[in-house]
Order: structure tokens, then sequence, then C-alpha cells
């Protein structure tokens, strides 16, 4: 009788948990866009543009940042010289920052996707007018 109750605890935890598993689904947030350093805009003056693996930077020191960084679109001419490379991939970010540098780094989402928190340097990225700072 022990052992059929051992058993039956068992088949419980191993068959009747999984079904309620498989149907929550995490959204699936994207690096790819435009973001600022925390601080936002217009304290903040760096952007960062993700597109199709080229990571983009801007800076801003006066005028309407806000203006200019909508504006902005990747590899036209505004952003600083030089790009860097980048992946996304089971939630790690790599960029390539030259010379034998790079950034590794796991990323974690938040606010509806509208800011994300780079963990090994500790800090946050919010995505460009998401309203997240």
């Amino acid at each position: 009788m022990k052992r059929l109750l051992i058993f039956s605890t068992l088949l419980i935890f191993t068959f009747g948990c999984d079904d309620e598993l498989d149907d929550i689904s995490l959204p699936a947030y994207t690096i790819e866009g435009k973001w600022v350093i925390d601080g936002g805009v217009p304290e903040g003056n760096t952007m960062y543009l993700y597109e199709d693996g080229v990571r983009y930077t801007y800076y801003c020191v006066e005028g309407d940042c806000q203006s200019l960084y909508d504006s902005f679109q990747a590899a036209d001419g505004n952003h600083i010289p030089g790009t860097n490379p980048y992946t996304f991939e089971d939630d790690v970010l790599t960029v390539d920052l030259h010379f034998d540098n790079e950034l590794i780094t796991p990323i974690r989402f938040e606010c509806n996707g509208g800011e994300v928190y780079f963990e090994t340097p500790g800090y946050s990225l919010f995505r460009l007018s998401s309203g997240c700072n």
C-alpha cells in the first residue's frame, strides 16, 4: 500500500504539472530597436540602435534629443564612426567592442519589453519612446 501511494504521488508530480506549464508562454522580446542609456531622453546623451546584427551609437549634446533620436536610422551616417557587431541568443547579448574586447552579458527584459537590464555591468537601457524610465 505504501509503495502504491508513493508511486501515485510520483505520477501526479511527473504528469500533472506538465500540461499546465505547456499553456504558459513568455513574450519573446527583441534587442532590435533604439535604446537610450539610463536617465532617458533628454538626460541621457547616448542612444544605441540595434539592427540586423549591428549596433550603431549616436550622441546628442544639445537640442531636442528625442526628435533627433526619432529621426535617426541605421547606417544613416549620423552615428559615431564605426559599428559593433552583436548576437543575441538564449537571453545572452554579445557585442564585439573590437580590439579583443567583448561585452557578454545575460539580459533581462522588464516593463513589457521597454527596459533591458544588463546583468554583468549592472545597468539598464530603455527602449526609445517606451515610457519605461
